[in-house]
């Protein structure tokens, strides 16, 4: 009993690796998309979300089916932190489709460069949300932490980005030239996404310190455990 229950651990392990190798792709391939504005990446990045979903439905059941094995406590952390990461997993996927399906829209005219506090963002937000599952599979405490503070410049840059859009609005303004509004809608959407991407990748980091040390939110984190 106790051996099957260590071999669909290592499995839970392996499909979390998995996942997470799918989203890490899903962010990067949106993030590209701002420089190539590549049709064929776009699509296939939205046909890759749905076996995303498909992913996030097995581990959740084998989350479940190894809380009926009845694991220890360590164990048992490490389920629930799964259980719980895969949902913000899921959801950046999610979000990267709608960076993709965002920029796979006509628009009229040339379409407007993009800030370079924006690509920077872009850039900022797949970086954690690779360190996150990273620091996942490494078991890395000091790796999850740096994901969490890593937060706080994704916030300056989304406050500049925002910053930016409205400068473009009014130097249109200024010169008389109409701008595509849609397009400075579409940037703002965008940048929202990506923020809301590097929120995610703090929840998984958060879950992985749960998973290591029992406390959650990094409140009194104690001394974390081996897994």
């Amino acid at each position: 009993m106790r051996r099957r229950f260590k071999d669909q651990l290592q499995r839970l392990n392996y499909e979390m690796v998995l996942m997470g190798s799918l989203i890490e792709r899903a962010v990067e391939t949106a993030s590209e998309l701002m420089v190539t504005g590549d049709m064929e990446a776009a699509q296939r990045l939205k046909a890759g979300d749905e076996e995303i979903d498909r992913k996030e439905r097995e581990i959740e059941t084998m989350c479940m089916s190894l809380m009926l094995m009845q694991p220890d406590a360590t164990d048992l952390r490490f389920i629930s932190a799964a259980l719980k990461m895969i949902t913000d997993m899921e959801r950046i996927a999610d979000q990267a489709s709608d960076i993709a399906e965002i920029l796979t829209m006509p628009h009229e005219g040339e379409r407007l460069p993009f800030p370079s506090h924006l690509q920077q963002m872009a850039k900022a937000a797949s970086r954690m949300v690779h360190e996150a599952v990273e620091a996942y599979v490494t078991r890395d405490f000091l790796l999850a932490r740096k994901v969490i503070e890593e937060d706080d410049a994704v916030d300056v840059l989304f406050d500049k980005v925002k910053s930016d859009i409205l400068g473009l609005l009014d130097q249109s303004c200024r010169n008389g030239v109409l701008v595509d509004s849609q397009q400075l809608l579409d940037m703002l959407m965008i940048a929202k996404y990506l923020e809301r991407s590097a929120d995610h990748a703090v929840n998984i980091a958060e879950w992985v310190e749960y998973a290591m040390t029992g406390k959650h939110k990094g409140t009194n984190l104690q001394r974390p455990v081996k897994w």
